[in-house]
């Protein structure tokens, strides 16, 4: 692994660890801010998985733990694409629910959630440079092109040694 991911991966999850942290604190005041959106994707959520609880501050807390687990493998550089992919996932509902400035009572605070806003939305960006990162291996995309040219070559080679053509 190079030094840059070896550094950023790390850096990237960091602010996992501090939200979850704050999460499982406060989670009785943010899972009045969460209900609109786990109202919302709750029941599409219980399809997946129908033991997830439907309480929201209950939601709010199996986040958190997810958030943390996933932070923890990808600052380790233990399963960093799939644990950024999971930490993408469940930062889209986080961001909803808790920078919401539409719904701000007072400019100021309006522009506050603005720039959280935007700050999740660049980790968002950075997660899913971090999900797609194959730490310089090719990827399955590339395996997938170059495994389907090798057997086409192959079968015009066996045709072309086939008595029959």
């Amino acid at each position: 692994m190079s030094l840059s991911r070896t550094i950023a991966r790390p850096m990237l999850a960091s602010v996992f660890f501090v939200g979850a942290a704050n999460a499982l604190k406060n989670s009785g005041a943010l899972a009045a801010k969460a209900q609109p959106v786990t109202d919302r994707v709750g029941p599409i959520a219980r399809k997946a998985v129908p033991v997830l609880p439907q309480d929201p501050e209950a939601l709010v807390k199996v986040n958190a733990g997810v958030q943390i687990v996933a932070a923890l493998g990808l600052a380790t550089g233990r399963a960093p694409r799939l644990c950024s992919a999971v930490l993408a996932a469940s930062l889209v509902p986080t961001t909803a629910a808790g920078h919401a400035f539409g719904a701000a009572d007072d400019q100021a605070t309006a522009q506050q959630q603005r720039l959280h806003f935007a700050k999740n939305l660049s980790i968002l960006g950075g997660l899913v440079i971090a999900a797609g990162d194959t730490d310089g291996k090719p990827g399955v995309a590339w395996r997938t092109r170059h495994l389907a040219k090798d057997a086409k070559r192959e079968a015009r080679l066996v045709a072309a040694r086939s008595p029959i053509g």
